[in-house]
């Protein structure tokens, strides 16, 4: 079955976001400790204040990371599908798509998938078309050849 094994890389691509955020935290955190007082003052303030944004940012990257686990947990990955909706492998004439989260080109068995999210627009033009239905992406049509 390819689709339990599409959405374990995705969850492994989400939990190795939230582990870099993580780390970047930590990393933040300990420079703006370690920051000393310096003669200068200002350098001092600097520093901490730089330390906290870059740690700020990571953690709003890290809350995006949650977010992508929050959408994968709503996803039961051995449930068949027989239109395009979130949890679906969708074949068509423009590639194969599994709608869970973004997370680009995955490999499995000597073919590549797009993990796209549901409000990727691919998955948007696709959304509710079953096999053999047509939609309208980018211009061009895109045709459903399979839904799993």
């Amino acid at each position: 079955m390819i689709k339990p094994r599409l959405y374990a890389l995705c969850q492994q691509y989400a939990e190795a976001r939230m582990a870099t955020c993580q780390a970047a935290i930590n990393a933040a955190q300990e420079s703006a400790n370690s920051e000393t007082k310096s003669s200068a003052g200002d350098k001092y303030e600097t520093g901490r204040a730089m330390a906290q944004n870059e740690r700020d940012r990571n953690l709003v990257q890290l809350a995006e990371a949650r977010k992508l686990l929050a959408e994968l947990a709503r996803i039961d990955p051995a449930k068949p599908c027989d239109a395009v909706h979130p949890g679906a492998l969708v074949t068509t004439n423009l590639g194969r798509f599994y709608l869970g989260i973004s997370a680009g080109k995955l490999t499995v068995e000597g073919q590549d998938y797009f993990a796209v999210s549901a409000a990727a627009p691919v998955a948007a033009a696709l959304s509710g078309k079953r096999a053999g239905e047509q939609a309208v992406f980018n211009g061009k049509p895109i045709r459903v050849e399979q839904v799993q």
